[in-house]
């Protein structure tokens, strides 16, 4: 997590205590100025340390918050948010991860039943007390009962977004450790899963305590749980960082050991035993000439016997049993070892592909950015096109930001302006909503003028699979629309979204020629990747877009990739990647 991430953190966290304490205005300054901060290029520690002066520079950052930021980088803590969280006590995080629960109910709850935690919230719905509070009521009562089981799931796993940026940086410094000659990250995280248990490390040295050592010196460890010889774990961020060395000659065996799944792992061992071969963390070897395999022991020499046939890399792990290197994002035993047997395994989707945003926010909505702003920096990036959706009103939508069609039509007229003026393919769209019977917010004729259509859902995401299915076949049915954006609405961690029926959609996208979305921003990651799978197999086509209300969101692409690369995508099956002409003709079908 960047300082500017922890910043933008901190501040929210500053707004929904404030909220749930009953201030008003407060919060939306502070939400407003941490998206620009999270957003800011510019590192916020080194713009803190030249002074408040250049933090209130930052757009919506004034004077009092600006002065917090430079407090925390004085001090190591911001006093007044301290200070809301000993008058208020309360899990924050967990208890706003039931959906349903903002910071006003935190603040009500915590008054009125003294409740500071998701235990806590649990037994009182059990008791029957929610409902006897004043605004409250049996049905409420019970959404939060219900919705108390996905929370606690939540809390045990970080989404990706959260956790990625953390292994980023601590690869960055392990990198620079002269003792180490290969450090990468293992487990869920290299796999791309939407959310981790914790950060999985492997390392590779002849000098093991030093690495160690390194590792627990981090600046960024809030506390070392363990330092052994060959592992150690400590907590960065309020994440688990777990980290393991081994000798450089089997460090392909434990890289694809500890990558997992263990699905696939447990499969691949099976191919291994076929061939009389024994594959492990130590790395693979011909055990044809041994009375018996080893393989179940747990003695290490023991698991090393027989004729070493590789494991310094991956690639020798597979290639010992006559495979391909599977990469890791397929690695779930859904067909992938298959697969490489007949060598049909995808030329799965490299980032690198990536020709444009379809799906991005202005000023003119909930953005940060001018048109011109967003345009430019899609440029800087070497896109050869990019889309200004700005959301339409509708709803789920808040009033102020969603636009009418007569704001679509003068929209239209900036968008003419700015197009001759930058060097990019700049196509004017809207994020159109679907609401809950499959209508669209928007009115036919405006849709049918505009360049590209987004329609998503945002609203009534409780609908039951039959239900929510056909809503949104019915919006890939209407003709004007090219993209549904974040099909099912789900936000990681904090509600599951619309339980849609992937395969049907899936074939009745391919059907209609309508794309459908990942969406890249780490809180949706949503179509997931089985999803993709699904539109993967249906002959259909797939929209990678970031959801960017500021420039700084397009790096979220990065999430969106590997997101499709878990569902076997290929760069032809991803329209982003696709030339300016190629595009222009499927969007205007």
């Amino acid at each position: 997590m960047s300082y500017n991430d922890e910043i933008a953190r901190l501040l929210y966290e500053f707004a929904d205590r404030l909220e749930a304490d009953g201030v008003e205005y407060k919060p939306n300054a502070y939400r407003r100025a941490a998206e620009n901060i999270a957003d800011h290029p510019e590192p916020i520690d080194q713009l803190a340390m030249s002074g408040q002066a250049e933090v209130e520079k930052i757009d919506r950052v004034g004077d009092a918050i600006a002065s917090k930021v430079v407090e925390y980088f004085e001090t190591g803590e911001i006093a007044e948010l301290s200070e809301l969280r000993e008058s208020m006590p309360v899990d924050m995080a967990a208890l706003t991860s039931v959906e349903g629960v903002g910071p006003k109910t935190v603040g009500t709850l915590y008054e009125a039943l003294d409740i500071t935690d998701l235990d806590e919230l649990e037994t009182a719905a059990e008791a029957g007390e929610i409902q006897e509070i004043k605004g409250f009521g049996a049905k409420t009562e019970q959404n939060i009962l219900d919705n108390i089981p996905f929370a606690r799931q939540s809390q045990q796993r970080e989404r990706l977004g959260d956790a990625r940026p953390i292994a980023d940086r601590l690869l960055d410094y392990l990198d620079s450790v002269d003792a180490i000659e290969r450090v990468e990250v293992a487990g869920s995280i290299r796999r791309w899963k939407d959310t981790i248990g914790d950060v999985d490390v492997l390392t590779a040295s002849e000098d093991s305590q030093a690495v160690v050592d390194a590792f627990t010196e981090w600046e960024a460890a809030d506390d070392i749980i363990e330092a052994g010889s060959h592992k150690s774990s400590l907590r960065a961020d309020d994440v688990r960082v777990d980290l393991r060395v081994v000798v450089p000659e089997e460090f392909g065996a434990a890289l694809q050991y500890f990558t997992g799944s263990k699905d696939h792992n447990v499969r691949l061992r099976n191919v291994a035993i076929d061939q009389e071969r024994k594959l492990n963390e130590y790395g693979v070897f011909d055990v044809s000439g041994l009375d018996s395999n080893p393989e179940e022991s747990t003695d290490e020499d023991a698991r090393r016997e027989g004729i070493r046939l590789g494991g310094e890399t991956e690639a020798e792990m597979y290639e010992a049993l006559g495979l391909p290197w599977i990469p890791p994002e397929l690695r779930e035993d859904t067909g992938e070892i298959q697969a490489a047997t007949e060598g049909e395994l995808p030329d799965l989707l490299e980032q690198a592909a990536i020709r444009g945003d379809l799906h991005t926010h202005s000023e003119w909505s909930d953005g940060r950015y001018t048109i011109r702003e967003m345009a430019e920096a899609a440029a800087n990036r070497g896109y050869a096109f990019h889309a200004v959706t700005d959301h339409a009103a509708g709803a789920g939508i808040i009033e102020s930001i969603g636009l009418t069609d007569e704001d679509l039509r003068e929209q239209a007229d900036e968008i003419a302006v700015v197009r001759d003026e930058v060097d990019i393919d700049l196509l004017h769209g809207v994020e159109t909503n679907i609401e809950a019977d499959g209508s669209l917010s928007t009115s036919t004729d405006l849709l049918a003028d505009l360049d590209v259509v987004v329609a998503s859902p945002h609203s009534a995401l409780d609908q039951d699979t039959e239900t929510a299915t056909e809503r949104i076949c019915k919006a890939i049915r209407e003709p004007t629309v090219d993209i549904i954006g974040h099909p099912t609405g789900r936000m990681i961690n904090s509600r599951e979204g619309l339980p849609l029926d992937v395969t049907t959609v899936a074939e009745c996208a391919a059907e209609h020629g309508t794309a459908l979305e990942v969406n890249a921003n780490p809180l949706r990651l949503d179509f997931h990747g089985e999803a993709v799978r699904a539109v993967v197999e249906a002959g259909g086509t797939i929209a990678i877009n970031t959801d960017a209300h500021g420039p700084g969101a397009f790096d979220n692409v990065r999430y969106g990739v590997q997101t499709a690369r878990r569902g076997w995508a290929e760069a032809d099956d991803v329209i982003n990647t696709w030339d300016s002409d190629r595009l222009r003709s499927f969007i205007s079908e």
